[in-house]
């Protein structure tokens, strides 16, 4: 199962990832302290495949990798939202954390709710309560980058490719 952890609006970096905690870059270590500050118990409640369930622009503040890097982490394979910082999104898409933003679908899900994403197909599903949205379906490079974990080994294996 899949679970949902739901927070509220303008989630900014600071909360995700506590600045006190930034002096390291291991995704692991961060993930230990993931949403410390709003959520305590989040990194002793989250199961690896759980999903973070937010409202608009999320990811709000800084423009440190940290904070995306902690999301994964801890555990977390999508966060979907009603809307991200557009530096956040960015950041999320480099260190291969696949976000959405689907603001329905934020309506629909509960915390404690069991969900799916597929972000090939581009479908929601919300297990718990029958329910399923359509997003936009990541692209095939994106969805690479993703599986790869990331930009920077995206395009060291899409050097190698060339040197082959």
């Amino acid at each position: 199962m899949n679970q949902a952890f739901c927070y509220g609006d303008h989630i900014d970096t600071d909360v995700i990832i506590p600045a006190r905690f930034l002096d390291t870059s291991d995704a692991k270590v961060l993930g230990g302290y993931c949403m410390m500050d709003l959520d305590p118990s989040f990194v002793e409640k989250v199961n690896p495949g759980d999903m973070i369930v937010a409202g608009e622009n999320f990811g709000c503040g800084s423009s440190r990798e940290h904070a995306p890097l902690a999301i994964r982490g801890a555990g977390v394979t999508v966060v979907i939202a009603k809307s991200f910082a557009r530096i956040f999104f960015r950041n999320a898409i480099n260190v291969g954390l696949p976000i959405v933003a689907c603001p329905e679908a934020v309506e629909g899900i509960e915390s404690g709710d069991s969900i799916s994403v597929d972000l090939t197909a581009g479908i929601i599903k919300n297990e718990t309560k029958g329910c399923e949205w359509e997003m936009a379906p990541y692209p095939p490079f994106l969805q690479d980058m993703i599986d790869m974990g990331g930009l920077e080994n995206y395009v060291k294996q899409q050097k190698e490719k060339q040197n082959v």
